[in-house]
C-alpha cells in the first residue's frame, strides 16, 4: 500500500495535536508546526508544492514518529529549566506560568498575581459537594481528568478528586497554618510556601479513594487504586509529581496522590526513562 504525501501531512497533523495541545506561546506553536511539516515537503517553489514520490505505509510511520520526537525535543527546548526563570527581588520567578511543561518548586516560584485564564470544574466525583475554586483545573488538565477518571471506572477503580487549584493567598494561608502547627522547618518539608505550589498552576489535583478513607497518605501507593494510578496515569497525560527517593530533588516528601498534568507525549516520555520533572527539563 502506499500512501500519498499529502495523505502524510494530514495524518502528521493528527498525530501532532497532543503536543499542539501543550504549546501556550506563539513560538510553542510554530516549533511544532516546522518539526511536523518538515519532513512533508519535499521542494517548494513560489507557492507552489512539486509532487512527491508515494511513500509506503512503514515509511509514513517512520516520519510521523521522528515529527513527533522532533515536536517533543522542541518543547522541551523550550521550556527549559534554565530558559525559563528571571530573577525578580532576589526570587527566581517562572517566565512560562501558561505552559503546560511549566516547572514549579521550592527555587522556582509563579508570580503572585497569576491565576490561570482557564480554569474549569472537571466533571468528576468530589469528596465534598460545595462548590469552591479548589475544583477547579485548567481546561486540558480537566478534560484529561475526566478520561481519567472514566478508564479507572471502567477498571473497577474508584477514584475521587480532592484538591486542585489554589491562589496564592489560599497556598499562603495554609503555609502559615502548617508553621504555627507543625513549625516552620516541618512545614516546609510538607507544604508549599505561597507561590512554589504546583496548584497555583492550575495543573495539579489530589485524588484518592475509599480504600484509605480518602486520605492523603503515602500508603496510597501501595493500594491497588494507587498502583493503577502510576500505570496508567501517563496514558492520560499526568504524572505522579513527587516520587518516592527523589524528595531531595524534588523538595517534596512522596505524594502518591499528587498527579500533575503534563500532555500525554511527555507524561510518557517521563514514566518510560523515570524521569522526575526536574531532570526531564534540565536540557
Amino acid at each position: 500500500m502506499k500512501l500519498s504525501k499529502t495523505l502524510v501531512a494530514a495524518g502528521l497533523v493528527i498525530a501532532c495535536t497532543g503536543y499542539l495541545a501543550l504549546a501556550q506561546t506563539p513560538l510553542d506553536q510554530w516549533l511544532i508546526k516546522r518539526a511536523a511539516s518538515e519532513p512533508m515537503v519535499q521542494s517548494i517553489k513560489g507557492a507552489e508544492i512539486q509532487p512527491a514520490a508515494p511513500l509506503s505505509v512503514a515509511s509514513a510511520a517512520s516520519q510521523a514518529k521522528n515529527a513527533l520526537e522532533n515536536a517533543l525535543a522542541a518543547m522541551i527546548q523550550t521550556n527549559r529549566a534554565d530558559k525559563t526563570i528571571d530573577k525578580q527581588g532576589g526570587k527566581q520567578v517562572v517566565t512560562n506560568q501558561t505552559s503546560m511543561l511549566v516547572l514549579v518548586n521550592k527555587k522556582r516560584e509563579l508570580p503572585a498575581d497569576y491565576v490561570p485564564s482557564d480554569l474549569t470544574v472537571p466533571d468528576v466525583p468530589f469528596t465534598f459537594k460545595e462548590d469552591h475554586p479548589k475544583k477547579r483545573l485548567r481546561k486540558p488538565a480537566a478534560r484529561a481528568l475526566e478520561r481519567l477518571f472514566a478508564a479507572a471506572e471502567m477498571d473497577g477503580i474508584e477514584l475521587k478528586a480532592v484538591s486542585g487549584y489554589r491562589s496564592y493567598a489560599t497556598q499562603k494561608a495554609i503555609f502559615e497554618r502548617n508553621v504555627e502547627q507543625k513549625g516552620e522547618k516541618e512545614a516546609n518539608r510538607t507544604s508549599a510556601r505561597p507561590g512554589q505550589s504546583e496548584h497555583q498552576t492550575g495543573l495539579a489535583m489530589d485524588v484518592s479513594s475509599r480504600s484509605v478513607g480518602y486520605g492523603l497518605v503515602s500508603s496510597y501507593g501501595e493500594t491497588k487504586e494507587g498502583k493503577w494510578l502510576r500505570k496508567h496515569a501517563p496514558e492520560y497525560g499526568f504524572i505522579i509529581r513527587y516520587e518516592q527517593g527523589m524528595e531531595k530533588k524534588t523538595g517534596y516528601d512522596y505524594e502518591p496522590w499528587h498527579l500533575r498534568f503534563v500532555g500525554i507525549d511527555a507524561a510518557k516520555r517521563i514514566a518510560e526513562k523515570s524521569f522526575i520533572l526536574e531532570s526531564f527539563l534540565a536540557g
